[in-house]
């Protein structure tokens, strides 16, 4: 085994010595090209502009609702916006950006590579200021000329500013009119739901749950006028028939009864004078009635009437006041018959009405439900919409949450790309690898045997005898010569590969873009 080894690290190194012009060659030109783009190479500056959101806490508290919750989406629309092709146009006109790129491939060219130029880097500060969520971001910009990087990093930082302004001024007073016109749509529908229910009050008035309590002590009052209203006509209808009895002449006793007809009759009155004041006061008329009554009817008792016989001249003249006694008894029983009418239909009125109060109630429950609701989402759309117009004054006022920029964009020092150190070290990396690979491809293609050891591996007959190589002066000539020749041979190719290398490199920023991928 150590055997084995030792042989094939000798035949490695007889194949490096053997191919050492191959590896050689491999190894300049790539070393050629390593060099020539490490100094080729334009230089790419990036400068950065860091933008931080301002937090203001006394705005917050004066600000209660969002105009906007996610930050990063909103930035990203100002992204958008700060990079759409009329402004990204505007920048390239006013400070002549990749002129070369517009003569060659005209300016839709040149703004797109404006707009892969820029970088947009969002940066959490949550540990730093206890604010969840992005806190501040950076704007770079990547050119060939550092000034023309610091000033457009500058110019889009300043926009990223104006763009949020205008977004959230937009956003707040979008946010008040739609909330007023919600609002006008509520006070509309509040309005004419209390018109409904102030309609429906006007409509059913009297049969309303609050006035149950009135219809049942006007009911009642009713039906002890009723009540009273039927003792009236019962007495008149006993002064009646007092009054149509005939007598045809004086019975004995009757003068003893008259006086006792009248005082029941002043007892009855008197009682009835009780109850009324009882539930009227002194003005009401049908007290001062009853108290004329039983005025009359003590007068009367005071002063009788004398009593005549019917047949006389004296008694066909009492029998006038008896006639017109009873037409007065007949009209006042008309006139309580009319009012107990009158009361019967006034009782029948008040007990529909207590029987509609429930239905009325719960028709008035079902219109206060709607129109309750309804304004408390009109008063709750009141106090947003008045909170949206504090954060429009907020955000006209620019006291909310702005944009500031922290760190303005300097024309940088030293370049961003390339590395030209580290193209170098890839360069003689790379120059190693592919002359090894070279070599080992070319030992591989040549099949002719190199040592003794190589032909008795490739036959098991014995070898008799080796000659070893006889060098003469000519073969030394010629050995020189092809060297000579190789050597001016591969001069020119490597000549040319520089001159290549040179021109493709110079200015050719995308190369550098695609070995600092990721970096810039």
């Amino acid at each position: 085994m150590p055997h084995q080894e030792t042989s094939s690290t000798f035949s490695l190194a007889d194949a490096l010595w053997r191919r050492r012009w191959l590896a050689a060659g491999v190894v300049l030109w790539t070393l050629t090209v390593a060099i020539g783009a490490a100094v080729s190479l334009p230089d790419l500056y990036r400068a950065a502009a860091t933008v931080i959101v301002q937090r203001e806490s006394e705005s917050r508290s004066l600000s209660p609702i969002e105009v906007t919750a996610d930050l990063e989406a909103r930035i990203q629309t100002i992204t958008q916006e700060t990079l759409s092709r009329t402004h990204l146009e505007t920048l390239i006109g006013h400070f002549n950006i990749y002129p070369e790129i517009q003569r060659r491939d005209g300016l839709e060219a040149a703004v797109n590579r404006l707009r892969s130029d820029v970088k947009l880097q969002f940066k959490d500060s949550s540990a730093d200021t206890n604010v969840p969520g992005t806190a501040a971001f950076t704007v770079s910009v990547v050119h060939a000329d550092p000034f023309v990087a610091a000033l457009v990093a500058n110019n889009l930082a300043a926009s990223y500013l104006e763009q949020n302004q205008h977004i959230r001024n937009g956003q707040a007073h979008d946010t008040a009119e739609l909330l007023k016109a919600q609002l006008d749509e509520a006070k509309r529908r509040l309005d004419s739901q209390n018109q409904q229910a102030s309609s429906l009050r006007q409509r059913y008035a009297g049969e309303l749950p609050e006035q149950a309590t009135a219809n049942l002590a006007a009911l009642e009052r009713l039906s002890t006028e009723l009540r009273l209203n039927g003792d009236r006509q019962q007495r008149a209808t006993e002064r009646r028939e007092q009054l149509i009895d005939p007598v045809a002449a004086p019975r004995p006793g009757a003068g003893a009864t008259e006086p006792a007809s009248t005082g029941r009759r002043l007892g009855d009155l008197k009682d009835e004078l009780v109850q009324l004041r009882a539930r009227f006061t002194e003005q009401y008329p049908e007290v001062r009635r009853v108290e004329q009554e039983i005025a009359r009817l003590e007068n009367q008792a005071v002063a009788p009437a004398p009593v005549r016989p019917s047949g006389s001249p004296e008694g066909a003249s009492a029998n006038q006041p008896r006639a017109r006694a009873l037409d007065t008894v007949d009209r006042e029983l008309q006139t309580l018959a009319k009012e107990a009418g009158t009361l019967r239909s006034q009782m029948a009125a008040y007990e529909r009405r207590l029987e509609n109060t429930p239905q009325r109630d719960q028709e008035i429950k079902d219109r206060s439900r709607d129109s309750g609701s309804t304004a408390e989402l009109y008063y709750s759309l009141l106090k947003r919409y008045e909170d949206a117009r504090l954060a429009e004054s907020v955000e006209r006022r620019q006291t909310g949450e702005q944009f500031r920029v922290l760190d303005s964009a300097l024309p940088p020092a030293l370049p961003a790309a390339p590395n030209r150190v580290q193209i170098l070290l890839l360069g003689v990396v790379l120059a190693f690898g592919v002359a090894g690979a070279a070599v080992m491809i070319a030992e591989r293609l040549d099949t002719s045997f190199h040592s003794l050891d190589d032909l008795r591996a490739f036959t098991r007959l014995p070898v008799l005898a080796t000659i070893p190589p006889i060098v003469t002066s000519g073969d030394r000539g010629r050995r020189r010569w092809r060297r000579g020749l190789v050597a001016v041979c591969a001069l020119a190719p490597l000549t040319l590969t520089a001159v290549a290398v040179r021109r493709l490199g110079a200015g050719n920023t995308q190369i550098v873009r695609l070995l600092a991928r990721g970096r810039i």
